[in-house]
Formats: structure tokens, sequence, C-alpha cells
């Protein structure tokens, strides 16, 4: 039996924004999306999030973008059709896509539920697909994507709320998850205030821990303690401030993308404290070991776009 063409694979049309080249300015772009495939959902596109990511690969700033390009990786929407062996969603449903699209499914990674560290991974636009083709993202009316990838939203969950929480959201809350920083009465540092830092804020909340922001901006005090209930505010470059509170954090979460300097945070950690690094700089980061062999420290990264268990500055 000869394989289809590309056209019979791909007759559903869409219609979304794509940058062309490395201006990243976006314009109107007419393109066609998969059928849909036995195992996937097709949903109407009702929001997206803006991630700084998206910026970043509309610009080709880390070398790997293929264009045209249709940024988005927040996608929310409503199910308008399944797959004949889809299990779990229906026509209707509230659900979103993250930043993954595909992985090999037979990995150790993709075993363990860790299909975005899988070597296969496939980002939800400017990616390879299984059947060669590029992806797009969710600046766009439709989107095609494999059940196994889609998460459902709540009813009673806003789905232009829901949206920052497939990327930012994620990328705060599953730290705290896998490195034990969810118990109640535990103190976390949250550094910097931006779209991960005020959704770890609000996680760890109501999680029950302990909350400090830890910003080079003394202005965003208020916002933290007054809107997003933070317990306490620390300006990193307050010396006085900083060596007060040496060794009384658990844990911090590191939402920051610019280069900065991790001796100060690790420092505040207490014996056995764990430094999660959640942004990313584009130049690599110093890291003094000394301090981490006399308390017995831990340096991680986390870099998740898809919850466990689901249907399938930053």
């Amino acid at each position: 039996m000869a394989a289809k063409s590309y056209e019979e694979e791909h007759h559903n049309k869409a219609f979304g924004w794509a940058a062309r080249d490395q201006s990243g300015v976006l314009s109107p772009f007419q393109f066609s999306r998969r059928v849909t495939g036995e195992k996937d959902v097709a949903f109407k596109v009702l929001f997206c999030g803006v991630c700084h990511s998206d910026l970043h690969m509309a610009k080709n700033e880390w070398g790997v973008s293929t264009y045209p390009l249709v940024p988005g990786h927040e996608i929310v929407g409503q199910v308008t059709e399944v797959g004949s062996k889809v299990e779990k969603l229906k026509v209707g449903d509230k659900v979103g896509v993250g930043g993954m699209a595909g992985s090999c499914h037979s990995c150790d990674s993709c075993s363990n539920n860790l299909e975005n560290y899988c070597p296969e991974m496939i980002l939800t636009f400017s990616a390879k697909y299984h059947d060669g083709t590029i992806t797009y993202g969710g600046y766009s009316d439709i989107m095609v994507a494999d059940e196994h990838f889609i998460v459902r939203i709540p009813e009673n969950l806003p789905l232009d709320a829901a949206a920052p929480l497939l990327c930012a959201g994620i990328t705060v809350y599953s730290p705290l998850r896998s490195y034990g920083l969810d118990k109640p009465g535990m103190h976390v540092g949250v550094v910097g205030l931006g779209g991960l830092g005020h959704v770890a804020v609000k996680f760890a909340k109501a999680m029950g821990v302990k909350v400090t922001v830890i910003s080079t901006s003394p202005s965003k005090k208020q916002e933290a303690l007054d809107h997003l209930g933070a317990d306490s505010f620390l300006v990193s470059r307050d010396q006085d401030g900083m060596q007060a509170a040496v060794g009384t954090m658990d844990g911090i979460i590191d939402t920051v993308s610019a280069t900065h300097p991790i001796s100060p945070l690790i420092g505040l950690l207490k014996t056995r404290g764990k430094l999660v690094l959640v942004g990313a700089p584009e130049k690599p980061l110093e890291l003094p070991v000394f301090p981490l062999l006399m308390g017995g420290k831990i340096v991680g990264r986390e870099c998740r776009w898809r919850d466990e268990g689901n249907t399938g500055d930053d």
C-alpha cells in the first residue's frame, strides 16, 4: 500500500502567525495540520500564553529555529475531534498542550514518565515530527496533538488563566514536588518575581510552605508580600539582609535567566538544602564547590513541559 502524500496527511487548513526570519516579526500564515490520527486530539485554540521562549525562538537566539515558525506552547482550547483510539478525552472537553508534541515512547525516560528528557523529544513548534514534517505552535486557530501530550483542563478553571500553567506553571511546580520542597512548614526561597517567580510563590504558599522572595528590585516587595502572599522579601544586593538569612532555607527555586552569582544563594541554604535552577542564562554560571561540600548541599536543574499523570523573566 502506497504511503499517503503530504496533502493526504495534512489537509486540515489552519491559520496562524509566523516569523519568517530572525527579525522575529510575525505575519499571517496559511498552513495545514495533519489529519486527526487514531490517537490524536484536534481542538480549537482559544487562548495561548506568551512565553519568553517564544521570543527567543522567533528570533533564533538559541540557533535551532526553523522558518516559517509559528510560536506558542501554552495552548488551550476545546476539543473538536478525537481519534478512534483516544480513551480519556471527548469532543467538547477543555484541553491544553504545553511544550511537547511527541517523544520516542521507548527509552528509559519515556518509560518513567519523563518524556521531557527523551533524546528524541519533539517540541510543540519548530521541530520535526515523526512523519518528518515541521511542528507549528499555538499562535494559530486549530491544534492537533497526540492524546498522551494533551492535558484536560478542569471545568472550573478559566482557560485564559490555565494557559500559562502549561509552561510557567509546570516549570516551577515540578521542582517543588520532585525535590521535596512541598512540605508544610518548610522554608523556600524564590529568586526573581517575573513570569515564573510569581507562579512559584503562589504554588509554594498553596502547599503550606514559608516563602521568601529574593530580588534585585526593592520595588517588587509590595507585590510579593501583599498581592502574592510571600512571608518575607530579600533584596539580593542588601548584604546585611542576605547575611541575616544565611542557613535559613530548605530550598531555593531560582527563576532568573540572566547571568548572576549563585554563591550567595547557596549560602542561604540549610545543611543539605537544594538550589534548583529553572532559568536559562545564556552564559555558564560559576559553581562554587566548597560551600556544597561543607554543607552537603545540592544544585539541581529542572526542565519540564509535561506533568506526571496527565491524560495522555520569564
